[in-house]
């Protein structure tokens, strides 16, 4: 917990581009800089790191957020204890983005699968096999124990990246007057 307000910082960086995120808080929105940091920063700790799934680098420069199986779905209680946060955050974009979280909750696999809710690396790091290596462990761990993993990519440009990593697309969706998001599967694999 006492690494989250840097790693925020590297998500919001790592994310500063991303479509999903400019619809969620856009460039014009007052103070969205520490609005976007804030918003990883409760992603992991209320969604991510209570499940003990989180890898980072040792500078923090890059984190992959996963949740175990049966354990992606925050629940009734769960949903609102972070509501004054998420309001506090997202202002005005609090029902826009409600909205949009429920469609993708629509979209979810029931089936028992680890979820890799967040992958960042800050910019100044990218390229140099940090996400890769924050894969591994749970992917590795996927296949010795013949579990699938499920993730929604927020860039069309990701998609190669996580393809090679045995993901596929399984649909698109479109955030609501939003841009489109690609969930992405991916079954265990055989040893090889």
């Amino acid at each position: 917990m006492a690494d989250a307000p840097a790693l925020s910082r590297s998500l919001a960086a790592a994310f500063d581009d991303d479509p999903i995120m400019e619809w969620m808080l856009p460039s014009t929105l007052r103070n969205r800089s520490e609005r976007h940091r804030k918003f990883h920063e409760l992603a992991l700790r209320r969604l991510h790191l209570p499940h003990g799934e989180v890898y980072t680098t040792d500078g923090l420069e890059a984190a992959a957020e996963w949740d175990p199986p049966n354990q992606w779905r925050l629940g009734p209680i769960g949903q609102l204890r972070v509501l004054p946060s998420f309001m506090r955050t997202l202002g005005s974009r609090l029902g826009p983005v409600l909205s949009g979280l429920t469609m993708i909750e629509k979209h979810h696999p029931k089936e028992p699968h680890f979820y890799l809710g967040i992958l960042g690396t800050d910019p100044a790091h990218q390229g140099k096999g940090l996400g890769s290596a924050l894969l591994k462990p749970v992917l590795d761990r996927c296949d010795a124990e013949g579990l699938p993993a499920y993730l929604e990519s927020s860039k069309e440009s990701n998609i190669p990246f996580y393809n090679r990593h045995g993901f596929e697309v399984t649909a698109t969706l479109h955030m609501p007057k939003g841009p489109p998001l690609w969930p992405m599967w991916r079954d265990p694999q055989p040893p090889q």
